[in-house]
């Protein structure tokens, strides 16, 4: 029997937002600059979630090694943060999940490993998100997920008398930090995650398939 969770901690692309068709806007416009063949929404998004280093990577396969992996990444960036919420909005559910926590006064943050100007202006541009009690992001620490060092960050800045925090997150890197923060890992597997990946074998505690059936814990 899992205990109630007093406090919820989130990954945000892939978890709290839908991210993938600005980090898709941006790998296609740079492989149009390069005159290479544009990706596909189906094709890239449930490689969202691993950053301008996976999306790069989908986009130029074994050719990547044959240009400026450090350029590159750099234009993905630039373009990324200056059309950041072209077309990113929460996941369906993903606020009413937000406002109950709000209202039965469990606080909740975000863990990251997007960079944290990233992070920051995403959270600037979703009213909502900004009622988060902490936000570390993937250059907070020295150690990123699938480290635990993020999450017991988190955890010790919300300063609970007896933690019993949940972490959900759509990668296996996710649960992997949470279970080794002796956190309770959630897969989203609404998030981005393909069909051939065997999230059984992550050794989450229980996934949910919409934000809202996390409503049902507490």
């Amino acid at each position: 029997m899992l205990k109630k969770p007093n406090a919820i901690l989130f990954d945000l692309d892939g978890t709290l937002l839908d991210t993938a068709k600005d980090l898709g806007n941006a790998l296609n416009q740079i492989l149009r600059g390069l005159k290479r063949p544009t990706i596909a929404y189906d094709t890239y998004r449930n490689i969202a979630s691993d950053g301008a280093k996976g999306m790069l990577e989908l986009g130029f396969g074994e050719e990547l090694k044959n240009y400026d992996f450090v350029s590159l990444r750099q234009q993905f960036l630039d373009y990324y943060e200056s059309n950041i919420c072209v077309d990113t909005d929460y996941f369906n559910g993903v606020e009413n999940l937000l406002l109950a926590l709000n209202q039965n006064n469990i606080p909740w943050g975000i863990v990251t490993n997007k960079p944290q100007f990233l992070t920051l202006q995403l959270v600037t541009s979703f009213p909502l998100l900004q009622n988060c009690a902490v936000i570390v992001s993937g250059d907070t620490l020295s150690q990123r997920k699938p480290h635990p060092l993020p999450l017991l960050h988190a955890e010790a800045k919300l300063k609970l008398t007896s933690p019993s925090t949940w972490y959900i997150g759509d990668a296996e890197r996710d649960i992997q930090a949470a279970n080794a923060a002796n956190m309770v890992s959630v897969i989203a597997q609404y998030g981005y995650i393909s069909d051939m990946q065997q999230t059984h074998g992550w050794n989450a505690h229980f996934s949910i398939q919409a934000p809202c059936d996390l409503l049902a814990y507490f």
